[in-house]
């Protein structure tokens, strides 16, 4: 496991503080252009620290359920403040957790933190290629930033 990250939900003043919208699809734009170079089609979802939607793209012929899963994967990396790939499914109190979002978190690679000055300001995720490809669609995404 990495270092421990702090996941900041609120400002100095109370406020939910997220990524802004500007920068959120600057990484969307270029997790969509690393799946064009790679030629694949997909969904991309980025997330706020408190898991809301902040930008999402589905690239024309993207299969339906990457649209869920990119929204999934980012929204359970925040909650559970790790990259989704290291969430452990076998876990009785993960399953348990995940039991009660209904379906909301999909712990498969995919997503990684989005984290600014060490704290955890959001997630984004991809869905569409195989999950090595979602994850590097991400990674140049969150490179962007």
């Amino acid at each position: 496991m990495g270092p421990t990250l702090k996941i900041r939900t609120e400002n100095r003043r109370g406020i939910l503080m997220a990524l802004t919208l500007g920068e959120a699809n600057k990484m969307v734009q270029a997790a969509i252009a690393e799946a064009e170079r790679i030629n694949i089609k997909l969904s991309v979802s980025v997330c706020d620290a408190g898991g809301h939607l902040l930008a999402f793209n589905r690239m024309e012929g993207a299969i339906f359920i990457s649209a869920v899963a990119a929204q999934g994967k980012a929204f359970g990396a925040v909650g559970f403040g790790r990259d989704s790939s290291a969430i452990p499914v076998d876990s009785p109190v993960i399953q348990a957790i995940m039991a009660t979002q209904g379906g909301r978190v999909i712990p498969a690679q995919g997503a990684l933190l989005v984290v600014k000055d060490g704290e955890v300001v959001g997630a984004i995720g991809g869905s569409g290629g195989t999950a090595q490809q979602d994850e590097d669609c991400a990674r140049v995404g969150l490179a962007a930033l």
